[in-house]
């Protein structure tokens, strides 16, 4: 959880709630004006799957309430990389989103005094960053639809939705709940809960907008925690069609420039330098949904987390190894250099690990 290389192999309904966080100033959702007809939860989730929405304009925010400390303050040795990821997971973040067809949107992170963009128009995509005054380009066929997925800074409720449903639906008891209102339209609260007892997550709150079926907001509930351990919703959203001119791109003067593949996965070959293909640490995954737990053999990555001033300022001493606790996560890095991770207590972890 406190580099990138942990993140990318924490579980991936944890991670995207992660790695997604922006700020709310005012509270989301109310009560709906006028009741809405009754819906059972298999109605919900059809109404959610049957959602074709093709043009919107709107503001995603996110909070995360995971029981973090503040940010240490660091100096100019520290690991930059430790603390941009403490940030991410304590700090509000903000994103526009706009889209219009299959072929036209974007998203638009807003940092402070900086911006991150990934835009399709017709056949271009645009990946950009202000701070760093650097942009990505590639040129893509009309059969892939909508933004490359694994170039989104941040994760929109749908997609959060889609995933947590996906990963969850098999192991919660699922009901619909009181009617809410979110960015003014009245949505159905969709109330996922685990049937296992072993988790830190208490609950799973979608609310599916009652009109059009699309997810509005997503709440991660802890156990024992009265406030959403994260949460990701719009703050504002339009379903009329945005201006074309939002999805024209050009880069300004003094921004670096890189083509990327077709799969605009990676720099083409001659842009990219030649370095030693690094070693996938094996991954392996105890249990299922709720409970399930990631073990990630040891790699030299792990020096980069251990090596990191604020290491042993964020996690604990326990038997085995060092603990990074959250409200919705636990990471056990063992002396021997695995890390073991899941929303489970840390005497799980520590079970996955001696079995393993």
């Amino acid at each position: 959880m406190m580099t990138s290389s942990l993140l990318r192999w924490t579980p991936a309904f944890i991670a995207v709630g992660a790695v997604a966080a922006a700020a709310i100033g005012v509270p989301l959702a109310a009560s709906a004006s006028s009741p809405l007809p009754h819906k059972t939860p298999s109605q919900v989730i059809e109404l959610m799957a049957s959602s074709h929405v093709s043009s919107l304009s709107g503001t995603i925010e996110q909070t995360s309430d995971l029981g973090l400390p503040s940010l240490p303050k660091v100096g100019a040795g520290s690991d930059s990389s430790a603390s941009s990821t403490l940030e991410l997971l304590t700090g509000s973040h903000t994103a526009n989103i706009y889209l219009s067809g299959t072929s036209d949107a974007r998203i638009q992170v807003l940092d402070q005094l900086a911006e991150r963009d990934v835009i399709r128009h017709g056949s271009d995509v645009w990946i950009y960053d202000s701070k760093n005054h650097t942009a990505q380009h590639a040129t893509i066929t009309a059969k892939q639809h909508g933004l490359p997925a694994k170039k989104v800074p941040m994760a929109t409720p749908s997609e959060l939705a889609t995933k947590l449903l996906g990963q969850l639906k098999s192991t919660s008891t699922i009901t619909v709940g009181a009617d809410v209102a979110v960015a003014g339209h009245s949505a159905y609260d969709l109330i996922l809960r685990p049937k296992a007892t072993d988790t830190l997550l208490g609950s799973v709150s979608i609310a599916v907008d009652s009109t059009t079926g699309l997810p509005l907001r997503v709440e991660l509930n802890a156990r024992g925690q009265s406030a959403p351990a994260v949460s990701v919703g719009f703050s504002s959203v339009t379903f009329a069609k945005p201006a074309a001119s939002i999805f024209a791109f050009t880069p300004p003067s003094n921004t670096k420039v890189t083509q990327l593949d077709k799969q605009h996965a990676k720099p083409k070959a001659d842009a990219m330098p030649k370095t030693q293909a690094k070693a996938k640490p094996a991954t392996t995954v105890t249990g299922k949904g709720w409970d399930a737990v990631v073990s990630i053999s040891k790699t030299s990555a792990d020096s980069e987390l251990t090596g990191s001033p604020l290491f042993a300022q964020l996690t604990t001493p326990v038997t085995g190894g060092r603990v990074f606790h959250t409200s919705l996560l636990n990471v056990l890095i063992t002396t021997d250099g695995r890390i073991i991770a899941g929303s489970v207590s840390i005497a799980r972890l520590q079970a996955v690990a001696a079995a393993s």
